[in-house]
């Protein structure tokens, strides 16, 4: 793969040099030296880590890859806070896009492809739990994530806490609630959170939301896909600000 590093030292330097890393696989029972320095860059820098077996990483790399090879994402992570403030500079009214324990590339990059064509401002993702930029990820989108900036944040409740102080409601499209979505104030600056098919929004991160808003169900099937609802979360954000 392209967008793969392989070998203890050429990570830790690539860690050091603050290279786009989605994540880390390393061979189980790996030590030493180098090993522990590693370790340490990781912890730092909280980067996504998983031990493999060795049929994992030679699958991954064909090299001498010492037990560690490092995906790199194929796109450049923006800061949150300067994204949203780029906005407000430019008169904007902001719209984000969270997504919560999304890990599914195909559904991400169709929500990518949708947040692009409406204009959002920025898609945010956390480290852990998360899908990863890929490029089934970018094919899936049309090539949108390379044009809508894509926030990789350590914890989503911090980055909540700081859309809010950033004066910005954050809308949980939840059935956890008896408001619909038609029915809520979505013109002023605005965050939607939308979560996995399976478990849905986090509890932890739906309780601090400003809102909780749901989208009508009157069939027999218990969800939308994510994709979908997040077209229709967006769209609807975009319909009233156009009234």
């Amino acid at each position: 793969m392209d967008n793969n590093i392989f070998g203890l030292r050429p990570v830790i330097e690539a860690i050091k040099a603050g290279k786009e890393i989605d994540k880390i696989f390393v061979k189980n029972g790996l030590n030493g030296v180098l090993a522990t320095e590693l370790f340490r860059e990781i912890k730092q820098r909280n980067i996504s880590m998983q031990y493999v077996p060795l049929e994992k990483l030679d699958k991954l790399s064909n090299k001498n890859h010492q037990g560690v090879v490092a995906v790199i994402s194929p796109v450049a992570y923006h800061d949150l806070e300067e994204v949203v403030e780029k906005s407000l500079e430019s008169g904007k009214v902001p719209l984000l896009v969270i997504l919560d324990n999304i890990t599914d590339v195909r559904n991400f990059g169709a929500i990518a492809r949708t947040c692009e064509c409406a204009g959002v401002d920025a898609i945010i993702i956390p480290v852990a739990n998360s899908v990863r930029i890929t490029e089934d990820a970018i094919k899936t989108s049309a090539g949108a994530l390379y044009n809508i900036p894509v926030c990789r944040v350590d914890n989503i409740i911090d980055a909540i806490l700081l859309l809010q102080q950033l004066g910005i409601e954050v809308v949980a499209i939840s059935e956890k609630s008896e408001r619909m979505i038609y029915e809520t104030d979505l013109k002023g600056p605005t965050a939607l959170i939308l979560g996995s098919e399976e478990s849905g929004i986090s509890y932890s991160v739906l309780k601090r939301a400003n809102i909780k808003a749901k989208i009508p169900m009157f069939g027999k099937t218990e969800s939308l896909n994510v994709s979908v609802s997040a077209a229709i979360g967006v769209y609807e954000v975009i319909r009233q600000r156009l009234d």
